[in-house]
């Protein structure tokens, strides 16, 4: 398992929370929202999914990973 924390703008709210956990859950990832800190914690396996895509997945739901 892989840990990382991402710098992501944009989340300010409860259902930004809920839009990037349930993006990265979708992965098969877990993901905890630091909504202070404008940080998402990710925990993966890299064999099953990539950071690319964890960040792609992310940017989908409208937030900027920077």
């Amino acid at each position: 398992m892989q840990s990382v924390t991402l710098k992501v703008e944009g989340m300010s709210c409860g259902h930004c929370v809920n839009s990037v956990e349930g993006a990265v859950k979708n992965l098969g990832a877990s993901a905890t929202v630091d909504l202070a800190n404008n940080s998402v914690s990710v925990n993966y396996d890299e064999s099953k999914v990539s950071l690319e895509a964890i960040k792609e997945a992310i940017e989908d739901q409208g937030y900027d990973v920077v």
